[in-house]
Parts: structure tokens; sequence; C-alpha cells
């Protein structure tokens, strides 16, 4: 029932961001870049017991994981502007998405973080 709850409630901000976003497309997108879903999975972390270092190790995750999003978005916002289909744009986006945490990954070896 839990799992259900988290489903239809999560699908609900989804639906409410989209539908915005349909409307006012400026306004969907800021809303869209607020870490709804970080800070919902964060409650549902807490909700469902998990004690605060499993709550800070997701929270450093997702820290690390923004510059390469970043990097992703704008792939996809400049294949978009020069009229690629979505589906390549998509493309162009996780490739830059993967070689960002590649060069992520590469650099924090360097310095051994």
């Amino acid at each position: 029932m839990y799992t259900v709850v988290k489903i239809v409630v999560s699908a609900c901000l989804i639906g409410a961001v989209t539908e915005l976003a349909r409307r006012y497309p400026l306004y969907g997108g800021i809303i869209a870049a607020l870490p709804l879903v970080s800070l919902l999975s964060l409650v549902w972390l807490k909700i469902q017991g998990q004690p605060s270092a499993h709550l800070q190790q997701f929270l450093l995750g997702v820290i690390i994981g923004l510059p390469a999003t970043i990097a992703l978005l704008a792939g996809v916002y400049i294949a978009l502007k020069h009229n690629v289909h979505i589906l390549f744009a998509f493309t162009v986006g996780l490739i830059c998405w993967g070689a960002f945490l590649g060069v992520q990954k590469w650099i924090g070896l360097l310095l051994k973080i």
C-alpha cells in the first residue's frame, strides 16, 4: 500500500508540473528545476526509517550528479535549438551527461577524492 501512495503522490506532482509547463513553459521549467524529486525522495527515505548517514550519502550523490545533469540539459537545449529531433536531442544530452560524469570521476581520481 505504501508503494502505491508513493507512486500516486509522485505521479500527481509530475503531472502538475507538466500541466503548468504546458501553459507557462518558462515557469514550468523553473518549477521543474526545483529539487522536487530529490526532496520527495528524501522524504520517502526518511519516512521509511533510513538513518541520517544514508540520507547524507543520498544527498551527496545528488550534489555530485548536479553538474552532469546541467550538462545533459544544456546538451538537449542546444540540440533542440538547432531543430534536432527530440530523441536525438535526448541522445546528445545523455552523451553529455556520461562524458561529464566520466570527467568528474577522472578528476576525482587525480585528486584522490
